[in-house]
């Protein structure tokens, strides 16, 4: 289950770490140099700490933190360190409620994580920073940051042969196991879907559903909305070598599936990384959601019935094809349920009558046109007419 154009809030080039702190220091030069003047001190203390990061100098990035805070960052700069990170970087970006001795600062992270993301990440930072003995020190995170799951609590960090999961609360045992299974997903996906991305996936298991909302953007008293959930991707679609996906796990609602419902959980979350290049805001979610469940059904022993049990108990089949709109978190959740299965449904029939290849490649053309082009360009139907017989599918599928 994958949001739509939600981007992400969420390595070694070079020759090694002292390259990279170089590229750092010169960053950091120009990015000073032309500043706003209220910008330079704190870009300064954020560019201080970044190196510091970068040379795993726990005192150094410590020492841009005023000391009440030291204690909850000391534990983020370990998290830190446990990931293989190739770059991060700090820009500020607006300063606003400022006084001699406090101000509140909005900076852009970049990062990256080697050998998983393609180009690095952008992220909303929006720090309080005290001065004390001339110098501005962080002094706590403020409302608007993004949530980021190394400030949640103790990271752990598992590496598989395709997959890196990250996760707080929960026993190496059961990430390893979240590894093995998103192994197992990825080369089937890249089957379909060889090129384009790095054949690797990034998840992060939370401690909750509340922490969960939290790592989405939303607030903790939307928490169960999340409840039934089992994973969601997040990514910023459509822009060619772009940031990495990372697929959030929710641990309480994922280890309720069986063996086979985790199988196509990841399946369907792989599927939405290997495609996020050709996923546009022209791609219906029908779609997107669609072809995800297509490819983790694709090999599944479930029938119609069994995999669409919502459309199956309705009293009669849909009269169009599901609307973005129908695909938003805190909608009922039977209906939510319809609309996926109505996707997949529309994904299995033109694999079954066109064949895969027409799938993918009407998936493709569909992310730069509009869907009713797409379908004419590549099955030789209208939307009408596709609907007619998407509709008429349905029936025999789930009502033979």
């Amino acid at each position: 289950m994958g949001e739509k154009r939600q981007p992400t809030r969420y390595g070694r080039a070079l020759s090694g770490t002292a390259a990279l702190a170089l590229l750092c220091a010169l960053g950091a030069s120009a990015r000073t140099a032309g500043h706003d003047p209220d910008h330079v001190p704190f870009q300064r203390t954020l560019d201080q700490q970044a190196a510091a990061l970068r040379s795993g100098d726990e005192s150094g990035y410590l020492t841009a933190v005023d000391a009440g805070h030291r204690g909850e960052q000391r534990q983020v700069f370990r998290n830190l360190c446990r990931l293989p990170l190739s770059a991060w970087s700090y820009d500020v970006r607006k300063v606003t409620a400022k006084s001699d001795r406090a101000a509140t600062v909005e900076a852009a992270l970049r990062y990256r994580l080697a050998g998983y993301d393609r180009a690095s990440t952008t992220a909303t930072e929006r720090l309080r920073f005290v001065r004390r003995d001339g110098a501005w020190r962080i002094a706590s995170e403020a409302s608007g940051s993004d949530t980021q799951l190394w400030e949640q609590g103790t990271m752990t960090v598992v590496r598989g042969r395709h997959s890196l999961v990250l996760g707080v609360g929960r026993d190496r045992s059961e990430l390893r196991a979240l590894a093995t299974a998103a192994d197992h997903a990825v080369p089937g996906v890249a089957k379909t879907w060889p090129s384009g991305w790095t054949r690797r996936t990034v998840l992060e298991a939370p401690a909750s559903t509340k922490q969960l909302a939290r790592l989405l953007g939303s607030p903790a008293a939307n928490s169960p909305t999340y409840a039934g959930i089992a994973a969601v991707t997040t990514g910023e679609a459509g822009a060619g070598a772009g940031p990495g996906d990372r697929i959030v796990v929710n641990p309480k609602a994922y280890g309720l599936l069986s063996a086979e419902g985790r199988r196509v959980v990841l399946t369907h979350e792989t599927t939405h990384v290997a495609t996020r290049r050709q996923t546009t805001s022209a791609t219906p979610l029908w779609l997107s959601e669609g072809i995800a469940d297509w490819a983790g059904y694709r090999h599944s022993h479930l029938s119609p019935r069994e995999a669409a049990p919502e459309l199956a108990r309705a009293a009669s089949a849909p009269r169009t094809l599901p609307s973005d709109d129908d695909f938003h978190f805190g909608n009922d959740p039977t209906e939510l349920a319809r609309a996926y299965e109505g996707g997949w449904l529309a994904c299995r029939m033109i694999a079954e009558q066109w064949g895969p290849d027409k799938l993918i490649a009407f998936y493709d053309r569909a992310g730069r046109e509009n869907a009713d082009a797409a379908l004419r360009s590549v099955l030789g139907v209208s939307e009408r007419e596709f609907t007619g017989r998407w509709r008429t599918y349905v029936l025999r599928q789930l009502h033979p």
